[in-house]
């Protein structure tokens, strides 16, 4: 089956579309100073494996910062279950004054789920220790 050049610069472009989705505010300035406040992560189990997980924190440099709390909370969630992987549902980040929150929702498993978005627990557990972002 041949794909037309129409059809690949389509693909392309919505590609492009979504990542410009992701979540980012403004470029990490590598010079600027992070002194982080974490504090703390809220659980809740919503249905079956689907579990969301709010988090605040001081002193994020943009959205990243929030979205990678969530992941470390999540993938130490998957651990403490007994799970091996999640798989990113969805991240929404908001920023009141100091204060940056997240609600970060993550389907947890023992196997490695489908999707372009899945974390290794334990490597990411790691990760997280490594960069001195808590877990729950």
């Amino acid at each position: 089956m041949r794909t037309s050049f129409a059809t690949s610069t389509l693909g392309i472009a919505a590609l492009g579309g979504l990542m410009a989705c992701a979540p980012t505010q403004g470029a990490v300035d590598e010079d600027m100073p992070f002194t982080p406040q974490y504090l703390g992560v809220q659980t809740m189990l919503l249905e079956g494996d689907l579990v969301s997980f709010q988090v605040s924190m001081k002193g994020a440099r943009n959205n990243e910062d929030v979205a990678q709390y969530g992941e470390c909370a999540a993938a130490q969630y998957a651990l403490i279950r007994g799970y091996g992987f999640a798989r990113h549902v969805r991240t929404q980040i908001e920023q009141q004054g100091s204060i940056w929150r997240g609600d970060a929702g993550y389907v947890i498993s023992n196997a490695l789920p489908q999707g372009l978005r899945t974390i290794d627990a334990e490597v990411t557990v790691q990760n997280c220790i490594e960069n001195r972002i808590p877990t729950v």
